[in-house]
């Protein structure tokens, strides 16, 4: 025990030191292939995106069990740490450093976790166990995990995003929503003669701030969240701005789709257009691309679909069973925030739970921590949650 304890505060240490934003994670992936070198794996594996692949094979045929943490991170202002956020401090039982919570250290308590299922087993179970070291998830959630699962195939997802050690069952999804007016650009000596873009984007704003949220009793409601607005030309220098755009953030509940979410701000648009004729705008998801640390290009439209599976579905019932019999009192839950589930469970349909250590509302946060006494149980966590979906019956 004491063994494992030291190997997964190190290897966390080492992951905070490995600076990771979105699209550089190569030295936090270098350390991870590093550790892989060890018996108890069987192929490590780096795809053309850069995720990481740590693969355990089982002697016997059985399901395939994935195990999915991301290893970049958002970055930071160093300005309002109280220490290097690359320089990993343990203090009063806390692990400070960028990446500690969200989600180096659920990384490598799934990856130590994983070793020592290997050891326990000596590798004779069913199937085949896959920690998942992925990238880019902070900017496009579950978009470099698509190659994961086209490779492994995956039969069932745990995603070690945090969850205060308890089970989630299902989370929120998330789209980047834009809306774009356009007006008949003038100087602004004569405002009369044309149409001002950002006066209609603020007709447009006000009807949608009266939209009614959808809600779900289990995961609360699917927010629509102003998010930047801004007008073309900026800075408008004596003429009125052509055109208009602000964003929205849309936190999405099961069910919705891509149609549903656009219909009631394009509803809005069509009666703004009877009212005015001069009205003229349009409602679309944002774009994105950027590039790996590999070189290659990743690029996604922003809707990341929400997911929830019923609370006594076998693969939710067996892990929340397991984690209470080694004495982690798990509750059922659910992410408020987006993550790489929205592939494997929104788009891919496959049965994915969450189990992690840490809070959520410690993610993306200055002094970010994880507590000690959590990363160490989240190795038997996870651990018990393979023992529960692999070999017990």
């Amino acid at each position: 025990m004491c063994d494992q304890k030291e190997q997964v505060v190190e290897l966390c240490k080492a992951l905070i030191g490995a600076q990771s934003y979105s699209g550089a994670e190569d030295q936090a992936a270098s350390v991870i292939t590093e550790f892989g070198k060890g018996d108890e794996f069987d192929e490590v594996s780096v795809d053309a995106l850069g995720n990481v692949a740590l693969v355990i094979n089982g002697a016997l045929n059985g399901p395939t069990l994935m195990l999915d943490g991301h290893i970049d991170t958002v970055p930071v202002n160093k300005e309002h740490w109280e220490t290097d956020p690359f320089s990993p401090v343990e203090k009063d039982g806390r692990l400070y450093g960028r990446g500690s919570s969200d989600m180096k250290g659920s990384v490598s308590a799934m990856i130590v976790a994983a070793k020592q299922f290997a050891r326990e087993t000596g590798k004779n179970f069913p199937g085949r166990v896959i920690i998942s070291c992925s990238v880019h998830e902070e900017t496009f959630e579950g978009v470099a995990t698509r190659s994961v699962s086209n490779k492994f195939n995956p039969d069932l997802v745990v995603i070690g995003e945090a969850t205060g050690l308890n089970l989630n069952r299902g989370q929120r999804g998330r789209a980047e929503v834009v809306v774009e007016t356009t007006g008949v650009s003038v100087h602004s000596a004569n405002p009369e003669k044309g149409v001002n873009a950002a006066l209609q984007m603020m007709k447009l704003l006000a009807e949608i701030e009266k939209l009614p949220a959808p809600e779900d009793p289990f995961m609360g409601k699917g927010i629509l969240v102003l998010t930047d607005i801004i007008s073309s030309p900026y800075p408008g220098k004596s003429v009125l701005p052509a055109s208009c755009r602000a964003t929205f953030d849309r936190r999405t509940l099961v069910n919705e789709t891509k149609e549903s979410v656009l219909q009631p701000i394009q509803q809005v648009i069509e009666q703004l257009k009877k009212d005015d004729p001069t009205f003229r705008a349009k409602v679309y998801y944002s774009k994105g691309t950027d590039k790996c640390y590999t070189g290659a290009a990743i690029e996604a439209e922003r809707f990341f679909p929400a997911w929830m599976y019923d609370e006594d579905a076998d693969f939710v019932e067996k892990p929340l069973q397991a984690l209470r019999e080694i004495g982690i009192p798990a509750q059922l839950s659910h992410y408020s925030f987006c993550t790489n589930g929205s592939h494997f469970a929104g788009e891919a349909g496959i049965p994915t739970i969450g189990f992690g250590p840490s809070r959520e509302n410690l993610a993306h946060t200055d002094n970010e921590y994880i507590e000690l006494n959590q990363l160490i149980q989240a190795v038997e966590g996870f651990a018990a949650i393979m023992r529960a979906l692999l070999i017990e019956k």
